[in-house]
């Protein structure tokens, strides 16, 4: 009988939920929910969750809990749950009254650090990809993941960089547009911090994977999807070319105009710009010339994780 899982991922910008059941190492998607919660905001400044902001996700860890148990039934009355955090509950003094508040909902927080993040990244986006040396890039509100190695293998060589869109945007992006001033001064901090890994590595990679909310909406603003589609942006390549015509796109916008573009979810738009200069950057380290964006990522890395204990 497959084991049904709730993986719920709670990061700097966004919390989401993976209900799935897994069986012979496949997972098989029943749900998958998301929001936009900003959980890091003012973090890198203050080194504190904001009370607000752990309210907000403690209203979606609600919702998210009965979506979970509508998948209960005879055969699983009881479904694992895994909830982990990432960057922004790594860098509070206060992480433990987050804990405390998700406590009170009858689960258990487990804040991951980067190296497991990127572990767990790296087995969920790698599913689709055997048989290749893959680079998956994972862009988050306060970190961003690189990992490299051949799919489901051991990633030969992983960092996990204190370089978020959250992060950038907060110490760089001060304009509305961006100054191109502050956009420079965005890429050079992020050159400057990742530059070593890549120029350590012993081999490139085959192909460029890109998981998270940045390369997916990348996707969906070239395809000016009115409705997300996850099938269409799902293995979808993206070049450098029209990664950078959507980079102008974004960039040239007041936070009004940008929260408007077909494809852009609105609550992402006042970080997305400084997730671009990430993948960008990340690409050119790389010398890649296009990604692959991928659904799969850390949700099913966290369930297959699980699933092999």
């Amino acid at each position: 009988m497959a084991r049904r899982f709730a993986a719920i991922d709670i990061g700097t910008v966004t919390c989401r939920m993976l209900v799935a059941d897994v069986a012979d190492g496949r997972v098989t998607e029943l749900a998958k929910e998301y929001a936009v919660t900003n959980l890091g905001e003012g973090v890198d400044a203050t080194g504190e969750l904001k009370p607000e902001a752990m309210q907000r996700v403690a209203c979606v860890i609600d919702r998210y809990l009965a979506v979970r148990d509508s998948f209960a039934d005879e055969e699983h009355p009881s479904i694992e749950t895994l909830l982990m955090a990432t960057s922004a509950s790594r860098d509070a003094r206060n992480a433990a009254d987050f804990r405390r508040l998700l406590a009170q909902r009858g689960v258990e927080l487990s804040v991951i650090p980067g190296q497991r993040e990127a572990a767990l990244s790296f087995m969920g986006a790698s599913c689709d990809f055997a048989g290749e040396r893959i680079m998956v890039v994972d862009i988050g509100g306060g970190s961003t993941e690189v990992i490299v190695g051949e799919a489901g293998g051991a990633p030969e060589a992983s960092h996990s960089f204190n370089i978020g869109c959250r992060r950038v945007t907060e110490r760089f992006l001060f304009s509305d547009p961006p100054a191109p001033a502050e956009m420079q001064a965005a890429r050079a901090w992020i050159r400057e911090g990742m530059e070593r890994f890549f120029a350590d590595l012993a081999a490139r990679a085959d192909r460029v994977v890109a998981v998270a909310g940045t390369a997916t909406s990348v996707v969906s603003i070239r395809e000016r999807m009115e409705v997300y589609d996850s099938s269409r942006v799902h293995k979808a390549t993206v070049s450098e070319e029209d990664l950078r015509k959507v980079t102008d796109l974004l960039a040239g916008l007041p936070l009004p105009a940008r929260e408007r573009v077909v494809g852009l979810d609105p609550k992402r738009a006042p970080v997305i710009v400084a997730g671009m200069l990430i993948l960008e950057e990340v690409l050119a380290l790389a010398g890649a010339t296009s990604f692959t964006a991928s659904e799969s990522d850390i949700l099913q890395g966290m369930i297959l994780d699980a699933a092999a204990e």
